[in-house]
């Protein structure tokens, strides 16, 4: 018996559609970081980009856990000496960029290498409702029906 490895020539890529609206940021971030991957299909192979292209909408209505949205900080450094920055994610989410929290979660779950870059190029997310990749005919997916735990409850 042999072990099956895919080849880039038999993957077929499907479009997903997630509205992020009222879902927890990390139990959606680790949902889009396996569906990128390709873990959920059965021909996965670890080194070949086997994973669906993904589009997030309403990214500015994702909501997160506990007191995270005003304790958790997001750093990163200029270059210059002393130059370590840091932001809120309710400073993220309310700026002009709220797309960015997504991406950075999903990219943190990703491992690090030359594959992940190009699988998370997959991804697109968008603040607002409208998105340009109609004609690709992305199939919605449902991923606040999955479990109870993956949107907010109030």
């Amino acid at each position: 018996m042999k072990t099956f490895s895919a080849k880039s020539t038999e993957i077929e890529k499907k479009w997903l559609l997630i509205d992020a609206e009222g879902l927890v940021l990390g139990r959606l971030a680790s949902h889009i970081a396996t569906v990128l991957r390709g873990k959920n299909k059965p021909i996965y192979t670890p080194h070949v980009d086997c994973g669906d292209n993904v589009i997030v909408v309403n990214a500015e209505k994702v909501h997160l856990t506990g007191a995270k949205r005003d304790n958790k900080l997001y750093y990163w450094h200029t270059g210059y000496p002393g130059g370590i920055k840091s932001k809120s994610a309710s400073d993220i989410l309310d700026g002009k960029f709220p797309e960015r929290v997504i991406m950075k979660a999903v990219q943190r779950m990703l491992p690090g290498g030359s594959l992940s870059r190009k699988q998370l190029k997959n991804l697109k997310v968008y603040a607002g409702v409208e998105h340009p990749h109609e004609a690709q005919q992305p199939m919605k997916v449902n991923f606040a029906e999955n479990n109870v735990k993956n949107s907010r409850r109030t």
